[in-house]
């Protein structure tokens, strides 16, 4: 079995996800997330390391991904939160680090009609896949989209 090393990277606003407005980001918490990828993926999750960080800072963010390639990770699962929609660097530094990585969204974006500006990713470009709408189930599936994607 396959040893996939993924980053889970957590933009602004993100560090109390299942406490913050539960109404647009539900109620589940990154805890959560091990038992949902174990549900969905079964035996192939244990081929899979996860390493999670989350910051408030555009720099950091960009600091761990450029680590991230240092130290070999395989696949990059990023919610920028409001990065996502402004962010040309962090967009600038997907482009060049050379690591898969998969956009996530908690809530449907594109469902976010009273601010059009949260309907748009700078970053999306730069990444394989993008996934929204499902909550924590988010992560999850951007797990199995990496693995898929890095063992066929």
């Amino acid at each position: 079995m396959p040893n996939i090393k993924v980053l889970i990277l957590n933009g602004p606003n993100l560090g109390h996800i299942g406490k913050r407005q539960p109404e647009i980001y539900g109620s589940e918490t990154m805890d959560d997330m091990p038992v949902i990828l174990d549900k969905l993926m079964g035996d192939s999750a244990k081929g899979v390391s996860i390493m999670n960080y989350q910051s408030n800072s555009e720099g950091k963010l960009i600091d761990r991904m450029e680590k991230a390639r240092e130290e070999g990770v395989d696949g990059i699962v990023f919610n920028a939160g409001a990065y996502t929609h402004t962010s040309l660097a962090i967009a600038d530094c997907l482009a060049w680090i050379e690591i898969p990585c998969v956009e996530v969204h908690i809530s449907n974006i594109w469902a976010r009609t009273d601010q059009p500006l949260r309907q748009q990713s700078i970053m999306g470009g730069n990444c394989i896949g993008v996934i929204a709408g499902f909550g924590i189930l988010s992560y999850a599936l951007a797990v199995q989209a990496l693995y898929r994607h890095l063992t066929d």
